[in-house]
Formats: C-alpha cells, sequence, structure tokens
C-alpha cells in the first residue's frame, strides 16, 4: 500500500525532508507542538518556517529560527484543520538529534505530527478529534505503529525538548484512538 499524500487536506509540499534509508518504514508516531511567535495562533509563520520562507526579521524571537530547515509531515490547526508538508514515505526534519528504544536519527523512521499550540495552553476539542482520525489513519497503514509507539517530542529528545508539554492529555488522545 502506498503512504504518501492525505486526501481532503490543505497539502503544501516542503522543500525540507529527504528519503528514509532503504526498507525503513514508519514506525513511531512523534507528537509535538508550535506556535510563531509562541502562543499566537493562526496565520502563516508556521507555513513559512516548514517551507523555508520566513522572514526572521518579521518577529524578534525569530532570529533563532534563521538557518533553520525543518518540517512536520502534518500541522493540525486549532480549528482541527489538517495541512501536510511531506509524504509519509518520506523523511521530514521533526525530531533532530532524538533517540527511541536505543535507535537514534528518529527522523529515519518517525512520522512528525504538530499541533498548533504551546507546552502550557490546552489544546482543542478539534485538535484531539482530528489527530486522533489522522493515527486511526496511519495505523491502518502501519502495523508497526502501534500505541507504544505514540510518544512526545520530550520522550525522544528528553532535557531539549518539552513538546507537546503537560497541556497535552494523553489518556484522552488515547481513549478516542481505540474506540471501536
Amino acid at each position: 500500500m502506498q503512504l504518501n499524500w492525505l486526501d481532503g487536506v490543505f497539502q503544501r509540499h516542503s522543500p525540507h525532508y529527504n528519503e528514509r534509508p532503504a526498507e525503513c518504514q514508519p514506525s513511531l508516531l512523534v507528537i509535538h507542538c508550535i506556535s510563531l511567535p509562541e502562543g499566537e495562533y493562526g496565520g502563516d509563520y508556521i507555513d513559512n518556517l516548514f517551507m523555508g520562507t520566513l522572514d526572521c526579521q518579521a518577529h524578534p524571537s525569530f532570529e533563532s529560527l534563521r538557518g533553520v530547515r525543518v518540517s512536520a509531515h502534518c500541522l493540525i490547526r486549532r480549528d482541527g484543520t489538517v495541512v501536510q508538508y511531506v509524504p509519509f514515505d518520506k523523511r521530514a526534519w521533526h525530531a533532530g538529534v532524538s533517540e527511541f528504544a536505543g535507535q537514534a536519527n528518529c527522523n529515519d523512521f518517525s512520522i512528525g505530527i504538530e499541533l498548533e499550540g504551546t507546552d502550557r495552553s490546552a489544546y482543542t476539542e478539534a485538535q484531539y478529534l482530528a489527530l486522533a482520525n489522522l493515527t486511526v489513519w496511519l495505523q491502518q497503514r502501519l502495523p508497526k505503529l502501534t500505541k507504544e509507539r505514540i510518544v512526545g517530542h520530550s520522550d525522544i529528545a528528553p532535557g531539549r525538548k518539552s513538546d507537546p508539554g503537560v497541556a497535552f492529555n494523553w489518556d484522552k488522545y488515547f481513549a478516542l484512538i481505540t474506540k471501536e
């Protein structure tokens, strides 16, 4: 089964991706959060970052992003809108220096989903529903993507990353993906 683009979502083709190592299928789902500037929602700054077109002079906090090449497979906006940037069979650049179960370079074998938000702000019902629907869709196509292989960025880059943060309700999310 081909694992590329979702139907019915906004598609933006980020230049920030490459091929996965040969014979490497996604087997880990990494949940992130992002807002640019932090705590501000809507607008085009996240899209511009993932597309490589962010004006780093547009906000003082963007200076640290100068030259950064980053992407995620998908972004889920506050209203539940899903934007896909990288095909799932390709390696998005979302995890950075990372390790899961003794295996380094999580970008090689993971799918990265960004939630528009911060570590400390509650996520919306629409985001949980969109994330759950996307997760179930992925699990139907990737049998190795079990509940035990769904993690936060903080789990694969402890001490360096804290997202999706204390505001993310793991129990609620797992209940949504295990509904029969």
